[in-house]
């Protein structure tokens, strides 16, 4: 007997088109404030959950995946960005979610690891500048009725030609199905 799922994403603003206001002639993206320095989030449905801010990139200067913007992890481990969404436990989910550079001279192997329930994913791209992409997919079984997505880059990086430019992998569509 084949059940018919409706398909419902589950994670808001999963591919960072709610953002802050990013000026015409402003290159340099948006520097996103942590919980700590910033309670109202400019990201909706999201926590800036570090000690150093996330960047806000968007398509007109930087090259993301998909849509308008993404969010690039600029502070190695110390830059993780969350949502909480609403699961059933015991059931199994799908979360995808795509990572690679914004074609800004970021250089490098990068990973982002992520996590959700009890389970973990370590994500590899070899950064050529050149503004590839690669998707993750991580299954889980939700274990309550709240699940916490976490997000952060396992390495720290710089510009090719600027080595005081901090930067790192940009994260965007991010996506959990159930199964």
């Amino acid at each position: 007997m084949n059940k018919c799922i409706k398909l419902r994403n589950f994670v808001k603003n999963g591919n960072f088109e709610i953002g802050p206001y990013v000026f015409k002639n402003f290159s340099t993206g948006v520097l996103l404030l942590p919980k700590i320095h910033d309670i109202i989030s400019p990201l909706p449905g999201w926590i800036v959950e570090s000690l150093k801010p996330v960047k806000y990139v968007d398509s007109r200067h930087f090259n993301v995946p998909s849509g308008l913007s993404a969010i690039e992890l600029v502070g190695g481990r110390e830059t993780a960005i969350a949502q909480i969404i609403r699961t059933i436990p015991n059931k199994f989910y799908r979360l995808t979610f795509v990572i690679g550079d914004a074609k800004n001279g970021c250089h490098g192997s990068m990973m982002v690891e992520a996590f959700a329930a009890r389970e973990t994913l370590k994500v590899r791209h070899e950064s050529r500048g050149k503004g590839d992409f690669k998707t993750g997919v991580l299954k889980f079984k939700a274990i309550s009725n709240r699940t916490r997505l976490t997000f952060y880059s396992a390495f720290y990086h710089t510009k090719l030609h600027d080595y005081g430019h901090f930067c790192g992998p940009v994260l965007d569509d991010v996506k959990v199905w159930y199964y």
